[in-house]
């Protein structure tokens, strides 16, 4: 067998180039000759897509190997409606230019295709536009990568206005770099006189089309955004806290949600991405606690960019949110994994230092008191619990553990507040963790509130000590005044720095520093403690 002097080109050993084949709407070269024949016959006989896969092991894939990469490939396909007839895995030190595969490799896939008559070859990592042009040409099939499938399995779960135009971003976006023509037949605007450059080819025609069509479907996407920031204004303006469910797709986030609320307030399925479109709903914490809880898209392993950026209007409800829940299949045992991908996609959101609760989830699928994996339980987990969301084990331990690291972000106070302040009592009363003592002449509240209604309860309780002001009490009213203006709780220097109070806490513990005055369990602190947490904090 000769090979072509150009890319090391197996296709010569056969008997001629294949036809090019398309990849999918808007990538690639439109199907033509046999193949076309073949698609437009299983679109009439509704027969599933049969696709083989394949992968490369360069060992740098942090605990996957390309065997178990290639599984979750698998259920992927499997997911987007196709049939996964056959896989295989090379180990090579870096993926080939051309054929991603090594050159012998590629050839035994033509041998593999006659075998198996596979229709669809679906790859484990993004192809380049050259590979993927190579691949066709190759095997006169359909060439996919994990990128295209997920987002495939995106456009089929989009049922929202909003989840549609996210994932047309993706799409578009996606398949710019692969244009080689197909749009300006589609776009009433593609040619003709004023239209074009001087010199202008079909494809950078092409290419401009798609182009104004990403600008028009970003413009959508900021409108998402914007509608969100507002709908988000208003849960401050209510001072309610927010939670927002994480993980990897399919370990039982929805579910969590449905067994937090006590309904079904989101769809539940056993597959991945069953969920698409954010839910959220108002859940109760306990002693009259009430959070905003969202559900979330699940991350996984190869998350396409295209995708992160383009649900960044969705996926704002994670870095918006107070405490972050993240669930971790406990039966699967690639957790550890899973989470190390849930924390790379958290950091590049901007999000990856939220507090969070760890739902060790599906614990009814494991032995009682077997261990987790290694790796799965991290040392900086402050709070990690185990739970099942289908059975409903561990969700109350779960609010409470809610509710404690709500609290650990908010505000100590010990004050009191007149019974005329009814409404506002009503609502530390909802919001906060707080003991209630009723005196003849006011209420004392001691514990923690949210930071948003600290001010306003400090307030109103210097409001009540000058109006409570007599002679003999001045000096004393003074004092306590003075104190409160020179000495600042946790949650007033959060306030002040401009940071979170979760970040104040821990400045605070780290140095072992002490209060200057503690009244009840709240602590107060000076001037000079205040300037080292700052100091502290720009390090």
């Amino acid at each position: 067998m000769t090979r072509s002097s150009s890319d090391g080109d197996p296709a010569s050993a056969g008997k001629g180039a294949a036809r090019p084949g398309s990849v999918r709407a808007g990538e690639g070269n439109q199907p033509t000759g046999r193949r076309a024949d073949r698609e437009r016959e299983d679109d009439r006989s509704g027969a599933k897509e049969r696709a083989y896969l394949i992968a490369v092991d360069t060992g740098d894939d942090g605990g996957w190997t390309a065997e178990e990469s290639l599984s979750e490939l698998a259920a992927l396909v499997e997911t987007a409606g196709a049939e996964v007839v056959g896989r295989v895995a090379q180990h090579r030190e870096g993926v080939h230019p051309v054929w991603y595969l090594g050159t012998g490799k590629a050839e035994e896939l033509k041998e593999a295709k006659s075998c198996l008559n596979f229709t669809t070859l679906v790859a484990d990592d993004e192809l380049s536009p050259k590979q993927m042009r190579k691949l066709e040409t190759l095997l006169d099939v359909k060439v996919l990568d994990r990128s295209s499938v997920i987002l495939d399995i995106f456009a089929q779960r989009a049922h929202t206005h909003e989840g549609r135009i996210q994932v047309e971003l993706a799409q578009l976006e996606y398949q710019l770099p692969r244009l080689t023509r197909l749009w300006t037949h589609l776009s009433r605007t593609g040619g003709g006189i004023g239209t074009r450059g001087p010199g202008e080819t079909q494809l950078e025609t092409d290419r401009r089309v798609i182009r104004e069509r990403i600008k028009k479907t970003r413009e959508r996407v900021d409108e998402v955004r914007r509608r969100r920031e507002t709908a988000a204004r208003s849960r401050e303006r209510r001072l309610l806290p927010t939670v927002a469910i994480v993980g990897y797709t399919n370990a039982g986030k929805s579910t969590l949600l449905n067994a937090l609320v006590g309904e079904e307030a989101a769809a539940a399925e056993d597959m991945l991405f069953a969920t698409l479109d954010p839910t959220t709903r108002r859940i109760r914490l306990g002693e009259g606690q009430t959070a905003i809880i969202s559900d979330t898209v699940g991350f996984i392993h190869k998350l396409p960019h295209q995708l992160v950026s383009a649900f960044q209007a969705t996926l704002e409800e994670v870095t918006r949110a107070d405490v972050l829940v993240e669930v971790v299949d406990l039966a699967d045992r690639h957790a550890a994994e899973h989470r190390r991908t849930v924390q790379t996609v958290l950091d590049e959101l901007g999000a990856g230092h939220k507090p969070r609760v760890v739902v060790l989830n599906k614990a009814d699928r494991v032995e009682p008191g077997e261990l987790p994996g290694p790796g799965v339980v991290r040392r900086d987990d402050l709070h990690v619990l185990r739970a099942s969301a289908l059975s409903g084990m561990g969700m109350e331990e779960l609010r409470a553990a809610i509710a404690e690291v709500l609290g650990d972000l908010w505000a100590e106070v010990d004050l009191a507040l007149p019974y005329s302040q009814g409404e506002l009592l009503a609502r530390v009363r909802e919001r906060g963790t707080v003991t209630f003592e009723y005196r003849d002449a006011d209420v004392h509240i001691a514990g923690k509130v949210p930071p948003s209604i600290a001010g306003e309860l400090h307030n109103a309780a210097r409001a009540w000590v000058r109006a409570r002001r007599t002679p003999e009490t001045e000096p004393q009213a003074e004092a306590g005044i003075e104190m409160a203006d020179e000495l600042l709780t946790r949650g007033k220097i959060a306030e002040k720095l401009g940071v979170s109070a979760a970040k104040v806490s821990k400045a605070i513990k780290d140095t072992a520093l002490a209060p200057d005055q503690k009244k009840g369990n709240c602590g107060y602190f000076g001037a000079e403690k205040v300037a080292q947490i700052e100091s502290l904090l720009k390090k």
